[in-house]
């Protein structure tokens, strides 16, 4: 295809190369540049008829330090780009300009209460540290790695929430050598096998069995990039929250935020926009839980399966396929729906083949007619595997509290190694500890509940959705627990819409005794080969 080269003086290319990837194509991207300055160019760039090159040579460089080292992000007049910015928002009341602008964060020692309230937005990408591959047996700054509430210690539940706590740490740190010998001695190593992939897959295997005895109130770090608007969103959840580590470190994130892009967080503190904000998901919230208390207080749990397919609809599977022959047709919706119902279950099947296609690996997925069925799962499981399956973003999950109400399963690997009665006492201690702060503490309890605990979960997505999280939540080097998870969801849809089951072609039905054995070891052909 042919494009017109836009034309630039030779001063003008000594300004621009800089900041652009190019100067002569019609695709570039910006570097060297603060993100609130990007934010601004760009949503100046959508009342311009100028190219955004010529803009910038216009209306910012004149603010622009171009001395020094050009590695580094320039010093761009940030006052300047803010007050464009606020110029823009106010004129036009355009939210969208705050997307355009993203910024990396890391949220480091927040509790694993915290983590799952930071990881809620959609927006957002997180990448969090793992419980399974990183031992917890070592201190930060002389102390085990967990979260120690300031209005918990200043009670008189503060000494005893210090020694249980450390009580946890300690009876994990006593396990984890157990586990390891006890793996060790039952996979010994293979003749092909590195020390290192060795190492590794002894390690995670031993620490997937001990990591039930650590508490909520356990330490994690989590990397996250989105946008300003995100950010703004989350800080204001965040600020609502009921749990006080939430509204505290609420106030750390928008510190940071507003040393990069200040402009894109100024609502949050204006009493008649964050300040509303935050008060009606306080009071949503609050009423909410009050009436729904009166209405089922009364009410006791009963049993029920792991994984239960609550809501699912009958012509889901009809509806998928119409809409794989839609866009081929010139037919209304009714039309292509009342056709497909009308076709054989080979004729059916076929659509679906011909649409899904050969797929080479599981990221090779279907297009978004897949999207026109949802599911609706209820899940009792634990805490350790909801932390994972929880950062599937594009999808509805809700959770209730952390409490011990629901029971712990003791892992076989812990049955095996002789050592069920020292997790079994640790469970009770959680447990006892829980009943004993929930009175006075209800939403800091939880920090007590060991992760080994099942928690109450739905997650709600579409076919498509549950394409992506069953296969990878099913692989081989996945967590034991929520491979079930992910394999009971797949058996539950094949019962209901077969088609669209048989498609998720790489969904793993299979067990194993080392997880991360075929992941270790294809890590480290990758590794041989660079």
């Amino acid at each position: 295809m042919l494009y017109a080269v836009e034309q630039f003086s030779a001063d003008e290319q000594d300004i621009l190369r800089p900041y652009f990837t190019n100067l002569d194509q019609p695709v570039f991207a910006l570097v060297n540049l603060p993100e609130v300055v990007k934010g601004a160019l760009f949503a100046r760039y959508s009342r311009s008829d100028k190219s955004l090159r010529r803009l910038f040579l216009d209306e910012f460089v004149g603010d622009l330090d171009v001395s020094g080292d050009m590695s580094i992000d320039a010093s761009v007049g940030l006052s300047r780009a803010e007050q464009l910015y606020d110029r823009v928002f106010l004129e036009y009341g355009d939210d969208s300009v705050a997307q355009l602008g993203g910024v990396h964060l890391a949220c480091e020692q927040a509790s694993n209460l915290l983590t799952k309230i930071l990881e809620w937005g959609r927006i957002m990408s997180y990448l969090e540290q793992s419980t399974r591959y990183i031992p917890y047996d070592t201190t930060l700054s002389g102390r085990f790695r967990y979260h120690r509430p300031p209005v918990l210690l200043g009670s008189n539940h503060g000494a005893r929430y210090v020694g249980m706590m450390d009580t946890l740490f300690e009876t994990y740190k006593a396990m984890l050598p157990t586990l390891m010998d006890w793996a060790r001695e039952k996979y010994p190593k293979e003749s092909g096998d590195s020390d290192f992939v060795y190492k590794q897959t002894i390690k995670a295997k031993a620490c997937d069995a001990v990591r039930g005895i650590l508490p909520a109130a356990t330490l994690s770090n989590v990397g996250i990039y989105a946008s300003g608007q995100a950010f703004e969103a989350m800080v204001l959840r965040m600020r609502a929250h009921p749990l006080p580590e939430a509204q505290e470190y609420a106030q750390l994130v928008l510190d940071e935020l507003r040393k990069v892009v200040p402009s894109f967080l100024s609502r949050v503190d204006r009493p008649e926009r964050g300040g509303a904000w935050v008060k009606y998901f306080e009071a949503t919230r609050n009423d909410a839980r009050e009436l729904t208390k009166r209405i089922f207080g009364d009410e006791t749990s009963v049993p029920v399966n792991e994984v239960e397919l609550v809501d699912f609809d009958p012509e889901g599977e009809d509806k998928v396929i119409a809409a794989i022959c839609y866009p081929h047709t010139h037919l209304s919706e009714y039309q292509v729906l009342a056709k497909v119902k009308q076709l054989s279950a080979a004729e059916r099947m076929a659509i679906v083949e011909a649409y899904v296609g050969k797929r080479e690996n599981r990221r090779h997925k279907p297009g978004r007619a897949f999207e026109r069925t949802d599911y609706r799962f209820d899940i009792l499981g634990d805490y350790g595997a909801f932390r994972d399956l929880q950062r599937h973003r594009m999808l509805t999950i809700e959770w209730q509290q952390l409490t011990p109400a629901h029971g712990y399963e003791v892992p076989p690997a812990v049955a095996e190694a002789g050592t069920t009665h020292a997790f079994e006492a640790a469970m009770e201690r959680s447990a006892a500890f829980y009943d004993d702060l929930s009175g006075d503490f209800p939403h800091e309890a939880s920090y007590a509940v060991s992760l080994a605990y099942r928690i109450r979960y739905a997650m709600q997505m579409n076919a498509r959705e549950a394409m992506h999280l069953i296969e990878l939540r099913s692989s081989p080097q996945g967590h034991a627990t929520y491979r079930r998870v992910a394999q009971a969801m797949h058996t539950l849809i094949a019962q209901r819409h077969p088609a669209i089951a048989a498609a998720m072609t790489y969904v793993d039905h299979g067990e194993y005794e080392l997880e991360r054995l075929a992941s270790e070891r294809a890590a480290e052909a990758r590794r041989a080969k660079l």
